[in-house]
């Protein structure tokens, strides 16, 4: 009995001690006894319930630990009335409770949660001249700390110091661990510090406690630091540590340092769990990285642990976070193929996904499908649709939505709101915008800062901005503070009116309150003076800009090159009156863009802001977006000129542009170059290229780079997917397609059924 490891074999011997005694092997107190404590241990409260009443029932005289085993067993469970007559039996025999009773009996009130009876129990035990012990007051502080009590349960602990008991490891790592979920890691610290002080060194879950509480507060390496000393002191971290700082590593954007702890991790014989695995997604999908997510969702699938609804939700909400839209429910179908229901979130991620990109039809279709599968739209799920119907203009189907919504029985939020009321805003419908705003009211929700804000937006962008203001007066006077959004929208305003002074004196007054102007806010800013032809203050508005660690974007840059162009042919028109001609513009438009570009980055240099890798990658990224190849390529001779060297950003946007512009030799060197560096291409630059060389009947290379692309890890399913579908099959080349398909299938690729079945009904579209 004393060997057993698992619920299972306890069960085993159960059964095999049954079949003795049904034989006429009479049995001991003391093996009852060591029967029971492993009954306890397993938590296998009914079968010991039996031993129990065998013991009562065969003669054997129980001993005061036959008692407190079970009163224990019961109290670990919340039973406090079947132990209280258990203990009864005590009393029946002449016995007397002791620590170990009294100090279950405040387990099973504290489990629960009724402290009021604890404290009772623990009085009562101090009446009756029974002095608690060390784990008396761990468990009162435990259940302090549950019940969010942490300073009495601070209290306590200098109380039992005070009486001369000895805290435990155990006593300390619950406070620890409360203390960092109310956000006063420092005291957490300080308590840990105190420990060691009196010679009692954390474990595993004091480190782990500590390692959650200070990475969630942003804390992240100094919790980094506690891992490698709780190392270096031999203690191995549990699975719950390596989840914690693999988690908030990935919600940082760290996602290398979390793949070190878990390579480390695997070295050392453990086993990721689901937990673990969703984490390092979630991180990969936060960095864009989508193919490497998928990747690790096929060694989910081949050796686990086995991807769970979040997992895939996850990874749907990765693609369309990245514009692939028709992977998301690509991935979708496979998440329901492989035996995983979707549920209320994924939808919800779906939905709002569509939205976001135009396409209202396929996520109301998404929407109709999540009520066809039985699920029951939610706040989140309504409110998606109707935010995406609201921006792209449809307010009155957004309204009809709502009316549904409200008769289905499902309450909108202040987000639902907030969303209508945005789009009645654009479309200047500021009356119905404001009896909306009083329905939130009446409906017992409180306008939010959103609220204002988008309310203010709506005001000052239909020339409404001193009615803006009346609004941001009166959401101050309500408590409702003012944020980033709802500056930046009158700061828009008033530079749309001509009144960038006071937009500026707007700008100083929010720093003033401890907000820091974004991109968006100082654009606008920049904007307002170039519209009063005041560049020079627009310039020193950028050196601010730069100066206070904001980078600009490439509309930010549009902007000054606006104001340099017009300031540009102002010269030019009066040099050309000067000379009595007629003002034309010379030289092609190519030519005046980049002399513009180079004009931009000379006034930076002489503003004192330095034009530098961020500056030509961001202008690059930006002309290429746009199509304009020349004026990139330029730039980027430029760039190399000044000693600056293009990202792999923005060498993968050059090779898109050139595929599009067949400039296959320029792609295919700068692609090389890429992968001797290193870099690993996402699949979309794959596609580029391959289709791109298909349009130049270079078939040859596309056999040659596409068996290299399966050289390196992918998700196959993936690649058919993004490669087959989405990029031969676009250009009908269904012949090459079932080509590289088999090529796949000769490197043993694991394909799916579910991949099949979309690559057959996009194969039947063409030959339709």
């Amino acid at each position: 009995m004393k060997i057993l490891r698992n619920e299972e074999e306890m069960k085993w011997v159960i059964e095999y001690l049954s079949e003795l005694s049904r034989k006429g092997l009479g049995f001991s107190l003391y093996s009852f006894n060591t029967l029971l404590i492993q009954l306890g241990k397993f938590g296998l409260v009914e079968e010991a319930k039996s031993a129990y009443q065998e013991i009562m029932s065969n003669g054997i005289e129980p001993s005061l630990l036959t008692f407190n085993t079970m009163i224990n067993i019961l109290c670990k469970k919340g039973r406090v009335q079947e132990a209280m007559l258990i203990m009864s039996h005590i009393y029946q025999r002449e016995l007397s409770p002791d620590v170990f009773t009294y100090t279950s009996l405040v387990l099973g009130h504290c489990r629960n949660k009724d402290l009021d009876a604890a404290f009772m129990v623990f009085d009562r035990m101090v009446q009756d001249g029974i002095d608690p012990n060390a784990a008396t007051y761990t468990t009162l502080i435990n259940g302090l700390c549950t019940e969010g009590r942490v300073d009495e349960a601070l209290g306590m602990l200098e109380e039992m110091i005070v009486k001369g008991i000895e805290p435990t490891v155990y006593t300390y790592t619950v406070p620890v661990s409360s203390l960092c979920a109310v956000g006063r890691e420092k005291e957490a610290v300080d308590l840990v510090v105190s420990m060691r002080k009196r010679g009692c060194e954390p474990n595993v879950q004091t480190y782990t406690a500590l390692i959650s509480g200070l990475s969630q507060s942003g804390h992240l390496e100094v919790a980094i630091g506690l891992y490698h000393n709780m190392l270096r002191k031999g203690l191995l971290p549990t699975m719950i540590t390596f989840n914690v700082l693999i988690n908030e590593l990935c919600g940082a954007r760290k996602v290398g340092n979390a793949f070190r702890i878990f390579r480390w991790m695997e070295a050392h014989g453990y086993v990721p769990n689901t937990i673990t695995c969703n984490a390092l997604i979630h991180g990969l999908c936060l960095i864009g990285d989508i193919e490497r997510a998928m990747v690790l969702l096929t060694e989910m699938l081949k050796v686990g642990p086995a991807p769970t609804v979040i997992t895939y939700n996850t990874l749907i909400n990765g693609y369309l976070q990245r514009g692939f839209l028709d992977n998301a429910v690509r991935l979708l179908d496979l998440m329901k193929n492989n035996g995983c229901k979707p549920d209320e979130w994924t939808y919800a991620e779906l939905v709002s996904g569509f939205c976001k990109r135009g396409k209202l039809d396929s996520a109301s279709a998404l929407f109709q499908e999540m009520i066809k599968h039985g699920l029951s739209p939610n706040q989140v799920n309504y409110t998606a649709l109707i935010d995406g119907l609201s921006k792209e203009g449809k307010v009155d189907d957004a309204l009809a939505l709502l009316k549904r919504m409200e008769e289905s029985g499902c309450s909108p939020g202040i987000e639902t709101y907030n969303a209508i009321i945005n789009g009645l805003s654009k479309q200047n419908r500021l009356l119905e915008a404001e009896r909306l705003c009083n329905k939130i009211a009446e409906s017992g929700l409180l306008p939010n800062v959103i609220t204002y804000s988008t309310l203010i937006d709506g005001l000052c962008r239909n020339g409404g901005t001193h009615l803006a203001f009346k609004i941001f007066h009166d959401m101050q006077r309500r408590n409702c503070t003012p944020n980033l959004y709802t500056y930046s929208s009158l700061i828009y305003g008033l530079c749309l009116e001509g009144q960038a002074d006071s937009a500026e004196s707007l700008l100083r007054e929010m720093e003033k309150k401890g907000l820091t102007p974004d991109y968006v806010t100082y654009t606008s800013l920049i904007d307002g003076f170039v519209a009063l032809s005041r560049l020079d203050h627009a310039f020193l508005l950028l050196r601010q800009m730069v100066d206070k660690g904001c980078e600009p974007n490439y509309r930010t840059y549009g902007v000054l090159l606006k104001g340099l162009q017009q300031e540009c042919q102002l010269i030019s028109g009066e040099v050309a009156i000067q000379h009595e001609t007629v003002y034309s513009s010379t030289g092609s438009k190519k030519d005046v863009s980049f002399e513009l570009l180079c004009t931009l980055l000379d006034r930076m240099s002489e503003i004192g802001c330095e034009p530098n890798t961020g500056t030509y990658c961001t202008l690059v990224l930006g002309l290429s977006r746009e199509g304009k190849t020349a004026e990139a390529d330029q730039l980027i001779k430029h760039m190399r000129e000044k000693g600056f060297s293009p990202t792999s950003a923005v060498n993968c946007s050059l090779i898109v542009s050139y595929c599009k512009n067949l400039k296959m030799d320029a792609a295919m060197e700068i692609f090389d170059s890429l992968i001797l560096q290193g870099f690993r291409p996402p699949l979309s630059i794959y596609q580029s290229l391959i289709c791109a060389l298909c349009r130049k009947s270079r078939l040859k290379e596309v056999e040659v780079l596409f068996e290299n692309m399966l050289g390196k890890q992918w998700n196959s399913d993936e690649i058919v997917w993004t490669i087959l579908i989405d990029g031969l099959l676009k250009e009908r080349e269904s012949e090459l397609c079932m080509k590289l398909l088999h090529v796949m299938e000769s490197k043993s690729c694991t394909i799916s059924f579910q991949t099949y079945v979309i690559l057959a009904r996009e194969l039947s579209k063409l030959d339709g």
